[in-house]
């Protein structure tokens, strides 16, 4: 088993308080790598994930309507411009593109 692996079941079995006393040591130690303090840090974001309250339920359609408004939206580069009347009011004018 290559190290990294080896760092990571260590960093994971700290995570949970699974550690076996005889590998705290080496557990420690590897937490004192940049490869450990992202493992460390990813390992404590996804139990935050896991032990988060689940989403809230939407309404029905939702997706269909969020999906239908995001193919509405114009692509990049291609937003309408807005320009000012006499009045002074914006208005959306036609893309000059």
């Amino acid at each position: 088993m290559d190290t990294n692996k080896k760092n990571r079941e260590l960093i994971s079995a700290l995570c949970d308080g699974e550690i076996a006393d005889v590998d705290q040591e080496l557990a420690l130690a590897a937490l004192d790598t940049p490869d450990g303090q992202q493992a460390w840090a990813l390992y404590h974001q996804i139990g935050d994930v896991l032990r988060a309250d689940p989403a809230p339920d939407v309404a029905p359609g939702f997706a269909e309507r969020l999906a239908a408004r995001l193919a509405a939206e114009p692509l990049p580069g291609k937003r309408a411009a807005v320009a000012t009347d006499a009045a002074g009011q914006a208005t959306v004018a036609a893309d000059p593109t």
